[in-house]
């Protein structure tokens, strides 16, 4: 509240008259900020690997549109993150909370869920007492006005949620697991390891058309994603947000070198398949007929057997410090996926840095962008040869089409524009209730 005296006056015949004293009371109503409380199973950092980036641009993209995020991450013993480094992350946001979570898993839970449970594995793993006790406490003192939970695996925490609170409740899908596994299966040589693959993702299908009904609102990563949906669950609220990059950080070095390169998370089974595969069947294609051409490979958690491939220019870089420094000199971004889903965020963060992407079609699922335009497919070992071949002897056409991804990424996936579509559709929806 602001206080103010006015005076009003003229003159009349040089004199100073006074007519009126006012005191004018201003008041200033500022309407409180939104509130999103989120859910993670797993801690998003370090930012190398899509899920985490993806993750964490929520989180940026929510506090720039001014909303208070309260982010609760499990700390799991498979990603687990050190007091120091935790003490160090989201110090911008309203607050950050990390439950330690086992979730470590035995051959013989891996044989009981399968046997005695209709939840898949995924999902009951991920349920735990104390990460619940932490909902419910963060719900009760934070009210939020929306709980946006990150994986469809900690959707086994929703009738609490529901019974805490009447806050609008969002699904982020970073991609359709049950895609995912059916991928995996159909790659899998492994006849036994098929099998189990391809029950895993029937049990997941499931188990995500059942949870999908049970969410206010879907945000999927594609407007592929949201058609598998729409096929499948017919929901009535539907938000596709893809993953969004701040172009203007995004620099280009002038020095690249012409040579492959591929970074992502090596304990997620469609990036092991893609490696294996490009390694074995490809590579040998690749260098007869670019017999000068290198490929560098990273990723966290990167198994001992890759570095079996460290030859014939070949480079197994394992597990890097700096995943900003490892691809800032390369040029060519090599996207060997046979499976997965989503969007390859990697990807778009190349296209916006002006490299050139060379990927399967599963590579570039979710992501609009015209073969030989923005980038060149390949989805056998000659077509790997031939898009590399084409890039090193025509470095100008390369640059263009570089060029062109990168106006697409600046169009079409612009982090600012995004957040600030989502913010306001939630809104809108908080407001009709």
């Amino acid at each position: 509240m602001l206080c103010m005296q006015v005076k009003y006056c003229f003159l009349h015949n040089g004199v100073k008259i006074n007519v009126l004293n006012l005191r004018f009371i201003l008041v200033i109503r500022t309407m409180p900020a939104k509130r999103i409380l989120i859910l993670t199973n797993r801690v998003p950092y370090p930012l190398h690997d899509g899920g985490n980036m993806a993750t964490d641009a929520m989180v940026r993209g929510y506090a720039s549109q001014g909303w208070d995020v309260y982010l609760l991450s499990m700390n799991t013993s498979r990603h687990h993150l050190g007091k120091d480094v935790l003490a160090g992350l989201y110090k911008d946001i309203y607050r950050f909370q990390t439950v330690d979570i086992n979730n470590e898993v035995t051959p013989a839970q891996v044989l009981q869920n399968l046997l005695f449970s209709s939840q898949p594995n995924h999902a009951t793993r991920f349920t735990k007492p104390v990460f619940q006790q932490a909902i419910l406490q963060a719900i009760d003192s934070f009210q939020p006005d929306v709980v946006q939970v990150e994986s469809v695996f900690l959707s086994g925490y929703l009738p609490a949620i529901r019974e805490a609170t009447i806050a609008l409740i969002t699904l982020r899908l970073h991609n359709i697991e049950w895609q995912v596994w059916q991928r995996v299966a159909a790659a899998e040589k492994n006849l036994f390891k098929k099998w189990y693959i391809s029950n895993l993702s029937a049990r997941i299908r499931n188990y995500e058309k059942k949870v999908w009904q049970q969410y206010d609102v879907l945000i999927p990563i594609t407007a592929t994603d949201a058609q598998v949906v729409d096929e499948h669950a017919k929901h009535p609220q539907v938000i596709t947000i893809p993953f969004g990059i701040n172009t203007d950080t995004q620099v280009q070095q002038a020095d690249e070198k012409w040579c492959g390169y591929h970074i992502g998370a090596m304990d997620w089974l469609p990036n092991q398949d893609a490696i294996h595969w490009f390694a074995k069947e490809v590579w040998q294609t690749v260098r007869a007929q670019n017999p000068d051409f290198e490929f560098y490979f990273a990723g966290r958690n990167m198994p001992d057997v890759f570095n079996a491939y460290n030859s014939n220019g070949l480079h197994c870089m394992g597990e890097v410090a700096d995943a900003q420094s490892f691809i800032s000199d390369k040029k060519i971004l090599i996207v060997p996926l046979r499976s997965g889903g989503g969007i390859r965020v990697k990807i778009l963060e190349a296209m916006a840095a002006g490299k050139v992407v060379i990927s399967t079609s599963v590579g570039m699922q979710g992501i609009d962008a015209i073969d030989g335009q923005h980038y060149l497919m390949a989805n056998t070992p000659q077509a790997f040869a031939d898009a590399i071949s084409i890039m090193l002897q025509d470095k100008i056409a390369a640059q263009a089409i570089a060029g062109h991804a990168k106006e697409l990424v600046a169009a079409s996936y612009n982090a600012p524009f995004l957040a600030g579509k989502l913010s306001g559709t939630l809104t809108a929806l908080m407001n009709s209730r």
